[in-house]
């Protein structure tokens, strides 16, 4: 892994740990969040974020577009 990569790879991990770990993150920062972790191919901790948005914001529209993701995520 180039050190560009690494440096990405490392603040995208920190940035979804904050925000998970936070009670205060939001529902649409921890859909970014997520969406980051995808396009970084961080596919694990994308599942784990978008199934915290539904289980912490289970009517929201961050929440039906989690579930859109993680029905995509498991079709693959």
């Amino acid at each position: 892994m180039s050190m560009t990569k690494t440096t990405r790879f490392l603040a995208a991990a920190a940035v979804s740990m904050a925000l998970v770990g936070c009670p205060g993150g939001g529902a649409q920062e921890m859909l970014e969040t997520a969406q980051l972790e995808e396009v970084q191919d961080n596919l694990e901790n994308a599942r784990k974020i978008y199934r915290k948005i539904v289980e912490q914001y289970p009517d929201s529209p961050q929440a039906d577009e989690a579930r859109g993701r993680l029905e995509a995520l498991a079709a693959e």
